[in-house]
């Protein structure tokens, strides 16, 4: 039997672009490898020699779709890639991304992270108008509003549809001669820009650019639209609007601890998320427990601040995928066995802070709860480095329906006896937004707060899942 282990959100890709440099697929396909964390469904590449376009992609890791045979073909100075966690569509090939398509204002190619929220709407209105799509991502509903502009130009026509476009988009773009990258108006998902020499890297995640030795110039702006041919790097505005929204769960999840995000290092914040919950939520323990490895760093951080030295009570397995076949003869709690093994020695005896970064269904934790009171732990107090997640997201994260989150059905003393522990403690709404910097009108706290702050469209229905 095959079963899904993992119990977390999971962001739906990351995007990567090259321009002027030699052997622009390589440095992309580098990129990709440091943005694997973000989508391990699918991967893809578009390279462009100035005259034809050419792509590669297919289903699985970025290790898994490319070797020396299938970069070999992609030469060129210009490129742009994708990695893929569906969101928005099916689990295919056909919806593996860079898209291409072929316009009255020439061939273009697109990567996308995030989710359109009237993506279905304007679906049908081009399919009513005689559109015929080939996938089902809501990303193929921006290259057929382009291919239907009836602008002077391409760049025209993509701010065009951009106009018509409603949620969440970062988007890498690139014609035959020309890279462009553009970020929504509310800025939700990360988009940076980079240098490597005379080379122009435009990625999700500044992770991309220490792989590959660029340099970080500064973030893409919420409603920009960066361009670089051969006339440099120029920008421009294309929509302002009168807030933002970054996504609050890339500071505490998605985002790797190494880089820089919304003009801070992740590293910090989830640092402070951890101090601000041992400030919130103190407990008396012998020992502070990280859940692997997206909670590390905020487990550190509690450690610190409440003065409870922190060990390694947890040891993540990182060879296994999401899901995986399980033995014929049920064994208990195997779906957190394979994943995860407790370490005796450092917990036998002792009372623990078990620190998470979320709770969602809360199957994986009371897993994780159980294997620990078989190891001999005496107390377990569990702290969440995030408030209770009681809605879904509709901007580019794989989320439960609001009826399979825990914490939308019941309260925190609920969860606790539910996952048998000795006390439950999540991070407060205020803090988060301490922690990074913002507020509520500069942070998206939607999945917190059942309060979303761009327009849910098609998705107007709360218990609807983001898939068009």
């Amino acid at each position: 039997m095959t079963t899904l282990i993992d119990d977390h959100f999971h962001d739906e890709c990351g995007v990567m672009g090259v321009q002027h440099h030699p052997d622009a697929a390589r440095l992309t396909y580098l990129g990709l490898y440091a943005l694997q964390h973000r989508g391990q469904e699918s991967a893809g590449i578009v390279v462009s020699d100035g005259q034809q376009l050419r792509r590669h992609i297919g289903m699985g890791l970025v290790a898994d779709v490319f070797d020396k045979a299938a970069l070999e073909p992609l030469k060129g100075h210009l490129a742009i890639g994708h990695v893929r966690y569906s969101t928005a569509g099916d689990t295919t090939l056909r919806n593996a991304q860079p898209l291409m398509a072929t316009t009255a204002h020439g061939i273009v190619s697109i990567a996308h992270n995030g989710n359109l929220t009237n993506a279905l709407t304007l679906r049908r209105q081009l399919e009513n108008s005689g559109s015929i799509f080939q996938t089902t991502s809501d990303s193929e509903v921006i290259l057929h509003l382009i291919a239907r502009s009836r602008t002077a130009n391409l760049r025209d026509a993509i701010v065009e549809t951009l106009r018509q476009v409603e949620g969440s988009y970062s988007l890498v773009v690139c014609t035959k001669k020309e890279l462009l990258g553009i970020r929504d108006p509310y800025g939700v998902r990360p988009l940076v820009l980079g240098r490597l020499g005379a080379a122009v890297i435009i990625a999700s995640e500044t992770c991309a650019f220490d792989l590959i030795g660029a340099r970080f110039v500064r973030e893409i702006k919420p409603g920009e639209m960066v361009y670089v041919n051969g006339g440099g790097i120029k920008s421009s505005i294309f929509v302002e609007s009168a807030r933002t929204a970054h996504c609050s769960f890339e500071n505490i999840y998605f985002a790797r601890p190494d880089g820089r995000l919304f003009g801070k290092s992740v590293y910090a914040v989830r640092t402070e998320l951890g101090r601000q919950l041992a400030r919130e939520a103190p407990a008396k323990a012998d020992l502070v427990v990280a859940v692997p490895d997206s909670a590390n760093v905020a487990a550190v951080g509690y450690a610190e601040e409440s003065g409870i030295p922190f060990g390694l009570g947890l040891i993540r397995s990182h060879y296994i995928g999401r899901t995986f076949i399980e033995p014929r003869q049920s064994i208990r709690d195997f779906g957190a066995r394979i994943k995860y093994n407790a370490v005796p020695e450092a917990l036998n005896g002792k009372s623990i802070v078990l620190v998470d970064d979320s709770i969602v269904r809360g199957t994986t934790s009371r897993k994780l709860v159980r294997m620990l009171r078989r190891v001999g732990v005496k107390a377990i107090h569990m702290r969440i480095s995030s408030p209770p997640i009681i809605g879904p997201c509709y901007y580019g994260i794989d989320t439960p329906t609001k009826k399979e989150l825990i914490a939308s059905r019941h309260s925190v003393s609920e969860i606790r006896d539910y996952l048998a522990v000795d006390s439950l403690a999540y991070l407060s709404v205020g803090g988060l937004l301490k922690c990074c910097g913002g507020t509520s009108k500069s942070f998206c706290v939607g999945c917190f707060t059942d309060q979303y702050p761009i327009p849910l469209m098609d998705f107007a229905k709360k218990d609807l899942k983001p898939v068009c």
